[in-house]
C-alpha cells in the first residue's frame, strides 16, 4: 500500500462530449432586479463565460499542460492522494510542499512551479532552488471521492508528512492558503523533527471568536481593526456558503455534479469575493483558462460533494486550541487577508510577518511574483 505510481490525466472523449451538450442544454434563471453581484454571480457575466467555455476553451491543452509534469498517486490511511512531484536540477534544492484550498486545485500553483524548480531560468539565483510536491487535497479531484470522514486538517497534516517520508524526503519547507494554511502548520505539527518552515498566504489561524472581550478591539492597529470589521462583514453577508457546505455536502452535491453552470457559478462567486480588488472581475485578475481548467477538475471528477464535505464538515470546533510546533512560520497577508498577528503568536512560532496592501485571497494566481520572492526569502536562512 506504500507503492508510488505514475499517473496521468486522461479524460475520455465522452465526457467532454457530455459536458459540451449539458453546456448547450443550459437553463439559466431570470435575472434577478439589477442582475449584480450583491445577489450571487450575475446571469449576464455567467452566460458569456458559459459561452466561452463552451465555444473557445481548450481542455486537452489544459490536460497536455498538467501531464507535462509528473505526476503520481499513492495510498495513505486507505485514501488515495494524487500529486505532481517536480524535482530540480539544482544539487542544493529544499523540498517544498504545496497545499492548495477551496475552492482551488493544484492549478493555484501551476505558475509557480517553473521559477521554484528552475529560478535560474526565471532571472532568480540558483540558491533558492525548491523540489515542488503539489498534493490534491483529500476529496478534491484526482484525489477524490473520499470513503470515510475524519478529515480534519491536523489528518491531512499527518498523511501529508507520510507522503513526504515515502519520497524520501528528511528536511523540507510547507507553504499553503486557505485551507492549505490550515494543513501546513500541522504538517509541521506532525512532522518536526524534518520540517524547517511554514509559509502560508491568509495565516495559519487561528481568527478571533467575536465579538471580541471589552476593551480587546482598542489595543489593535488601524490594519487591524479593519480587518476584524471585514471578519464581521463576512459573518454577515458572506457565510451562507459555509453554512451550506458544512452541514448539507450531499444535497449542494447534486447540483454542482449535475450541472457544469452550477458548479462553475459556485467557484466563481468565490473568485468574484475574494479576488482583489473586490469589484474586479475575476477573468481581469487571472486568466479565463486557468479558472476554468481549475472548474473542470471538480467537474470532470465530481468531486464538488467531497470537497465541500472535507473542506468544511470535517473543521474542528473553532477555539481548540493547538499546540505551537516551534517551527519557523511566516505569514505574507495580502489586502484581502484578515489575519490577527496577536492571534495566530498563540499556536505558531512567527518569525516573518508581512502585510502587502494589493492582492487577494488566491495568491498563487493573483500575484504569483509576490508569493515567490517571499518563499524564496523566508527560506534562505532555513536550508
Amino acid at each position: 500500500m506504500t507503492t508510488i505510481k505514475p499517473f496521468r490525466i486522461e479524460i475520455p472523449q465522452s465526457a467532454l462530449d457530455d459536458l459540451a451538450a449539458k453546456l448547450a442544454a443550459t437553463r439559466l434563471p431570470t435575472p434577478l432586479p439589477g442582475d449584480d453581484w450583491d445577489t450571487g454571480v450575475p446571469v449576464g457575466y455567467l452566460s458569456s463565460l458559459i459561452e466561452y467555455w463552451r465555444t473557445e476553451y481548450d481542455w486537452r491543452a489544459a490536460e497536455a499542460e498538467l501531464n507535462a509534469f509528473p505526476q503520481y498517486t499513492t495510498e495513505i490511511e486507505g485514501q488515495q492522494i494524487h500529486f505532481l512531484h517536480v524535482t530540480s536540477a539544482e544539487p542544493g534544492a529544499l523540498p517544498l510542499l504545496l497545499t492548495h484550498g477551496w475552492p482551488g486545485s493544484i492549478v493555484e500553483f501551476l505558475d509557480l512551479i517553473g521559477p521554484l524548480t528552475d529560478p535560474v531560468a526565471h532571472g532568480g539565483d540558483a540558491a533558492d532552488a525548491f523540489h515542488v510536491v503539489i498534493p490534491s487535497l483529500p476529496g478534491f479531484g484526482f484525489s477524490g471521492p473520499v470513503s470515510e470522514g475524519g478529515w480534519t486538517a491536523d489528518r491531512i497534516g499527518r498523511v501529508w508528512a507520510e507522503l513526504m517520508r515515502r519520497l524520501g524526503y528528511t528536511r523540507y519547507g510547507v507553504q499553503g492558503g486557505d485551507i492549505g494554511g490550515a494543513v501546513s502548520p500541522e504538517v509541521a505539527r506532525a512532522d518536526r523533527e524534518h520540517v524547517v518552515g511554514v509559509h502560508t498566504n491568509g495565516g495559519p489561524g487561528p481568527m478571533p471568536t467575536l465579538p471580541l472581550p471589552p476593551g480587546e478591539l482598542e489595543t489593535m492597529t488601524p490594519l487591524e481593526q479593519d480587518r476584524i470589521a471585514r471578519i464581521q462583514t463576512f459573518l454577515q453577508t458572506e457565510f451562507g456558503y459555509i453554512s451550506i457546505q458544512s452541514t448539507r455536502p450531499q444535497t449542494i452535491g447534486y447540483a454542482l455534479v449535475d450541472s457544469p453552470a452550477g458548479q462553475l457559478a459556485w467557484i466563481m462567486d468565490k473568485f468574484h469575493a475574494w479576488t482583489h480588488p473586490a469589484r474586479t472581475l475575476p477573468d481581469q485578475l487571472i486568466p479565463k483558462d486557468r479558472l476554468l481548467t481549475n472548474v473542470m477538475l471538480y467537474w470532470l471528477t465530481g468531486t464538488a460533494n467531497s470537497a465541500a464535505y472535507v473542506g468544511y464538515a470535517q473543521a474542528q470546533a473553532w477555539g481548540a486550541g493547538k499546540q505551537n510546533s516551534g517551527i519557523p512560520t511566516a505569514v505574507l497577508a495580502f489586502a484581502h487577508d484578515v489575519p490577527i498577528r496577536s492571534y495566530t503568536e498563540r499556536e505558531n512560532t512567527i518569525t516573518r510577518w508581512t502585510d502587502i496592501p494589493q492582492g487577494g485571497h488566491f495568491a498563487a494566481l493573483e500575484t504569483p511574483t509576490l508569493l515567490l520572492t517571499d518563499l524564496r526569502t523566508f527560506f534562505r536562512d532555513l536550508r
